[in-house]
């Protein structure tokens, strides 16, 4: 039987993604932006329910039982340590793991392009973001608010709709089971409705996203709140994350807590909470934002794929 060994990308695509990774570091000396590495393998996975992680075993020569390790998802928290320690601004360009993830946008195993500017907020970091774009050769980005797209398409105002509401629009959108949580039903009628109809012109930046959504971002003081957060969409892809970041650690740890506790009502795998992060953030961590982008979707719409195979040497099926 013969084995699908060859490569599912181009070498033209590999030429591309040599040069982006180029430019990118090129980019991010030019603004005195440190390229960092942190570890792969981690003691504590991430608490997000929507996300799950690969796990490994960890045989230590002198120690009889074997610890359980994970590849990470982001390193997020590692960075952040960094920060916390005085690193000033920094990036990296690493593989990251996703378990449960496969599909024309997902691999489990891709590579993503994280940096962090203390002192910037989301808007600071959108600009910086920009400029990295125009860079690599798109056009200038566009803002339009989480509340203003929302309303675009859906009619309604997403931070102040009752649940019943956003229960109605996600069904006619596709949904079909039952779900009380506003996120997810957030989520699901942007992903589905109104994602797809993003950037397709120039890239566009979406911003300030409902409460429910902050993930580890900071609130803003309006009534209600919103998360200071941000995503790039070009040609109806999301290809990047951002937040201007939550620094207060009794914050963190609540969140973290909720989480948790969202992962055992889902029937997900239970992890413990990165003590590591929360003494980093105790110890000061400084008021920063920080960015992770999917390179790997990057060169997607640079060349206008529509499977993530065509950019990766090696997906998963053939790895």
């Amino acid at each position: 039987m013969t084995t699908d060994w060859r490569p599912s990308a181009s070498f033209e695509m590999l030429g591309l993604r040599a040069q982006v990774l180029r430019q990118i570091r090129e980019f991010m000396a030019e603004h005195a932006i440190l390229e960092v590495e942190t570890p792969v393998l981690i003691h504590s996975a991430v608490s997000d329910p929507n996300i799950q992680s690969f796990s490994v075993g960890f045989h230590h020569p002198n120690q009889p039982d074997q610890k359980k390790l994970y590849l990470h998802t982001s390193p997020e928290y590692a960075m952040k340590r960094l920060l916390a320690a005085g690193s000033g601004p920094i990036y990296q360009i690493i593989r990251v793991f996703r378990d449960n993830e496969s599909g024309k946008l997902h691999n489990p195993e891709f590579s993503l392009l994280e940096w962090y500017q203390p002192y910037y907020d989301h808007h600071d970091l959108m600009d910086e973001a920009d400029a990295l774009l125009r860079k690599l050769d798109f056009k200038r980005t566009i803002r339009m608010s989480y509340s203003e797209v929302f309303e675009h398409h859906t009619g309604i105002n997403p931070h102040q709709t009752e649940r019943m509401e956003l229960q109605k629009i996600a069904k006619q959108a596709g949904l079909h089971t039952a779900a009380n949580d506003p996120s997810l039903l957030l989520d699901f009628i942007f992903s589905s409705k109104i994602a797809p109809n993003l950037g397709h012109d120039q890239p566009v930046f979406i911003y300030n996203y409902p409460a429910c959504l902050c993930a580890l971002a900071n609130l803003t003081n309006d009534d209600p709140p919103q998360a200071e957060r941000f995503e790039l969409f070009i040609s109806g892809v999301e290809i990047a994350n951002g937040f201007n970041e939550l620094c207060d650690v009794t914050e963190q740890k609540h969140r973290f807590e909720r989480e948790m506790q969202l992962r055992h009502q889902t029937g997900n795998t239970d992890h413990t909470i990165d003590q590591r992060l929360l003494d980093a953030m105790t110890s000061g961590l400084p008021e920063c934002a920080g960015v992770a982008v999917g390179i790997d979707r990057l060169l997607m719409v640079m060349k206008g794929c529509d499977d993530i195979n065509q950019v990766i040497a090696f997906p998963v099926d053939r790895a």
